[in-house]
């Protein structure tokens, strides 16, 4: 029977373009047996049928409450300017080039009105990790100096009726004191937005001042001034505007809307601080010699009171005050009931940075610090860091469980010495944490694999994966775990997504996640990456939830996976699908030639068909006219009988030519390196300017050389190893594609094969939720077409007809902004549901169906 579904749908203004009318229509009329037609008159595709057979006499692997959490780092302004609720930027003038080339000590501030106002580091800091202040010479008389800070975005976003704690630590050589009065007022209007807060400022030392501003106003580009009257000497320090409204009302908390969206997700853990951020920089302390403003990462800077907590160049460009410190993350975890996973330096640089630190009195003591984290979490309060917990305000221990040491090394046996040290420390004296150890940065290729190797030699508990790729990797990667060994070290996928914010990016991420559910006895742990951009201070895209100074939204990424995190099920109940027809055909496409930064010469050219038919040959000595530049990069022309690019610096010069039907081929040509950084690329398949895959010989400043595979402009890699290309030399160049096979030669030597998985666009799991009693069936379809759907659900006993529905579906290129989302979830109930019913899902849609059923004892 076909099912029909009833309920609530979105709000008809909401769905405006005609690809999402054809969704939304095509699912309706199916469901009634009519055809419909698109915008033009003209019928729709006809759906692609499949079945979907769930076992449900069979056990598949149980499922971990913690199976998928969130990974923060302060990247893209996550913290301050984030879910750090501070509202003034730069509050104890800090800012350094070091930071920013742009900074100075007073980004953000503005002052008027005295004698002199500089920043100082002298004597007469607050403390030594606060080391700068504000010194300012009074002017004494009417005149009054005016110090304003800009906050973040637009300028300090306040709320009607809301409430804003005023702090400053302050010192005044005057006698008779010096009186503050501290006012909010809109940037553009110049009106106020609060009544002023009157302070005077007595004696010289250091003193922290209070009080509270009432905003009588809504407005996003507030600014904070302080005004000072009176003649002498007035130093400021630790200026603060913090909303009174936080998330839980924490003091010194989280920002409401931020925290609520990651709460939504009832993630299972928060890893944390970051990943690159860990374990980049200096690994000294503030023990070292020099004040390094670039140190890695360390958890004792970012305890204590604020104003005693060190602030830091962040690797991601700007300055981290650690306002937002490992206190608050412990806190946080326990407030949106996740695991704690925090993230430790190991003394092996990352993210590019490839250094390992051979000193052995800071690797000890960096192992100790680890130790003394594993306290802090969850000692007593009669110990030494269980009694720091208890003093800000948690006596109860945390429950540390997991923790991972280093992020992303490209150094694997470099890093696999140090980590030996953290983790036999570690599970000496806690041997019920689990240590984390990790595979670098990319899911394949030599560090990945030498990762690998020593990881299950040393018989590692739990390994962190990291990769971002196209969607199209994502859709044929779904049985990347499928082989895995199921005794060996089970994987936290730590950092994933696919490379933008588009729902069809988010398509192929859910697609991916019904594998990972699949292998939920490998993959233990899994979460998408980057959690947090601010919009106005973005270092990598894509993002999950999107904000900036008054305003969030979640986009099509976090939809997703909200959808997944929220019904995951206890454990998973075997299932089979059958596969998109259209799916397995060969590689296909004309082919091209390029360099990156390079200088090359191309000669020889010729594409043979598997059958002897010669497609193209060119020597060259007619011309270039069967060539297309892809696009207007480099300087390609015919010299001395060959096709030269020779420009060095142009990236990605590639030109094109033959039939994109073209299939079953050889390509050979032969290429020489004239002048460069790197060497030269024989694309092939080639479908446009942004789908192809290319040879890439010499790449990386002619570090490696790979396979790539270009979808939608992104490029993965599919295999690689180390040859490096001579300047001067002639290479032959051979590549031989039958079907989805490729093989390629260099040299007449075999250099290289794979066969290239397809972009399989409909993808299942189901699951089974204990508690409620349902069958979860999780279908994707990621295509343009209709899947309609015999649904089998074997053995299981359904209890009643009907069924909860939960759908994600819109146009691919669709993206959540801050004024629409075309993406949000949408309920309904399906009706007529059975121990096998026929299901159409919508075009590009993401569908959770809970079934009541009672599963045969297994």
């Amino acid at each position: 029977m076909e099912t029909r579904p009833t309920g609530s749908r979105a709000p008809v203004g909401r769905r405006l373009r005609p690809r999402l009318r054809l969704a939304v229509g095509a699912l309706l009329a199916c469901t009634v047996g009519v055809v419909p037609a698109v915008a033009s008159g003209e019928p729709a595709a006809e759906p692609t049928d499949y079945t979907l057979t769930v076992d449900a006499a069979e056990r598949g692997p149980d499922i971990a409450d913690s199976m998928y959490g969130v990974f923060y780092e302060d990247i893209n302004r996550a913290a301050d300017g984030g879910l750090y609720a501070e509202l003034v930027q730069n509050r104890s003038f800090e800012y350094d080039k070091a930071d920013n080339d742009s900074y100075t000590p007073m980004t953000a501030w503005t002052s008027s009105g005295a004698t002199a106002a500089q920043v100082a580091d002298d004597a007469a800091r607050l403390n030594e990790r606060n080391r700068r202040y504000l010194r300012v010479s009074l002017a004494g008389g009417s005149k009054e100096f005016r110090l304003t800070n800009a906050g973040y975005n637009s300028g300090l976003a306040v709320r009607k009726g809301e409430r804003y704690d005023f702090s400053v630590w302050a010192r005044t050589d005057r006698a008779s004191g010096t009186p503050l009065t501290v006012s909010l007022a809109g940037a553009k209007s110049g009106g106020a937005l609060a009544d002023p807060l009157r302070i005077t400022v007595r004696g010289d030392r250091w003193t922290k001042y209070t009080g509270t501003l009432t905003a009588d106003a809504t407005r996003n580009d507030g600014r904070l001034t302080v005004g000072a009257g009176g003649p002498g000497t007035l130093r400021l320090d630790e200026v603060s505007l913090f909303p009174r409204k936080t998330f839980k009302n924490r003091p010194n908390g989280m920002r409401p809307d931020l925290a609520r969206k990651i709460a939504d997700l009832d993630p299972g853990f928060l890893r944390f601080p970051g990943g690159c951020l860990v374990n980049t920089g200096s690994h000294q302390g503030y023990e070292a010699p020099d004040f390094d403003r670039r140190r890695s990462y360390q958890w004792k800077d970012t305890i204590g009171p604020v104003e005693q907590r060190a602030t830091n160049a962040n690797f991601w460009g700007y300055n981290q005050s650690y306002g937002l410190g490992y206190y608050e993350y412990f806190q946080f975890a326990e407030d949106v009931g996740a695991m704690p996973l925090p993230v430790v330096p190991a003394l092996v640089t990352g993210c590019g940075q490839n250094k390992a630190t051979d000193d052995p009195a800071l690797l000890e003591r960096h192992v100790q610090d680890t130790l003394d984290l594993i306290e802090f979490a969850n000692g007593p309060t009669s110990s030494e860091w269980g009694a720091k917990r208890a003093k800000m305000g948690h006596p109860k221990p945390f429950g540390l469980t997991h923790l991972e040491v280093g992020n992303e090394e490209n150094l694997p046996d470099e890093f696999h010495a140090r980590f030996k040290e953290f983790r036999k420390a570690i599970e000496a004296e806690h041997p019920d944490i689990t240590v984390i150890s990790n595979s670098g940065p990319d899911d394949s290729g030599p560090v990945f694999e030498r990762h690998w190797d020593l990881n299950r030699q040393s018989d590692v508990a739990m390994v962190d994966e990291h990769y971002y790729n196209s969607p199209a990797w994502f859709l044929e990667n779904n049985d990347r775990y499928d082989d895995y060994d199921r005794k060996g070290p089970k994987v936290f996928l730590g950092e994933y997504a696919s490379r933008d914010n588009r729902f069809r990016n988010a398509l192929a991420e859910a697609a991916f996640m019904t594998g990972l559910e699949r292998n939920a006895d490998v993959v233990r742990l899994a979460s998408y990456a980057p959690l947090l951009a601010n919009e106005d201070y973005v270092q990598w895209k894509p993002d999950m939830i999107w904000f900036n100074n008054h305003t969030s939204w979640g986009s099509a990424n976090y939809e997703t996976q909200k959808l997944f995190m929220n019904n995951v099920g206890d454990r998973v109940v075997p299932s089979t699908a059958s596969g998109t027809p259209s799916a397995n055909t060969p590689i296909s496409g004309g082919i091209g030639l390029s360099t990156w930064a390079t200088s090359a010469a191309f000669d020889d050219v010729s594409v043979t068909s598997a059958d002897g038919e010669t497609l193209l040959k060119d020597d060259f000595s007619h011309g270039d006219s069967r060539w297309t530049p892809a696009s207007q990069r480099g300087s390609w022309k015919i010299e001395d009988g060959a096709y030269v690019q020779s420009d060095t610096a142009a990236e990605d010069t590639m030109v094109t030519a033959g039939d994109p039907k073209w299939h079953d081929y050889d390509v050979r040509a032969k290429a020489t390196k004239k002048a460069g950084k790197e060497g030269f690329m024989l694309a092939f398949g080639v479908k446009d300017t942004g789908n192809y895959y290319w040879w890439n010989l010499g790449g990386w400043n002619n570090t490696r050389s790979a396979v790539e595979q270009a979808s939608g402009g992104a490029r993965d890699t599919v295999i690689e190893d180390g040859t490096k290309i001579t300047a001067g030399k002639e290479y032959d160049l051979h590549v031989k594609v039958r079907g989805r096979q490729v093989t390629l030669y260099l040299d007449g030597e075999k250099w290289g094969s794979f066969t290239d998985k397809p972009a399989e666009p409909f993808r299942q799991v189901v699951t089974y939720d204990d508690k409620r009693g349902e069958l979860v069936v999780k279908v994707v379809n990621a295509q343009d077409t209709q899947a309609r759907t015999r649904i089998g659900l074997g053995r299981a006993r359904v209890l009643g007809d009907t069924a909860r529905l939960t759908t994600l579906e819109g146009d691919p290129d669709a993206v959540n902004t801050a004024t629409e989302r075309p993406i949000e979830p949408e309920k309904s109930t399906l009706h007529g549901v059975d121990e096998e019913f026929t299901h159409t899902f919508a075009p590009n849609s993401v569908t959770f169906m809970r079934i009541k059923a009672k599963l045969p004892a297994s």
